[in-house]
């Protein structure tokens, strides 16, 4: 039972750590455009293929 006094603290303080983090990223912004991604992957303009390979003969 002494390892509760040890786990429930630790357990707290990383899920408080976590909750900032989630904070953190909600004030920076980096949820505010959910549909950028979606829309820029139909977009021809971003070609995710390797250019093709150029010999030398």
């Amino acid at each position: 039972m002494e390892v509760l006094t040890i786990l429930i603290p630790v357990s707290l303080f990383l899920g408080l750590m976590g909750l900032v983090a989630f904070i953190w990223t909600l004030r920076k912004g980096m949820y505010d455009d959910p549909e950028g991604d979606a829309n820029r992957i139909l977009d021809p303009r971003y070609d995710d293929r390797p250019k093709p390979v150029e010999r030398e003969d």
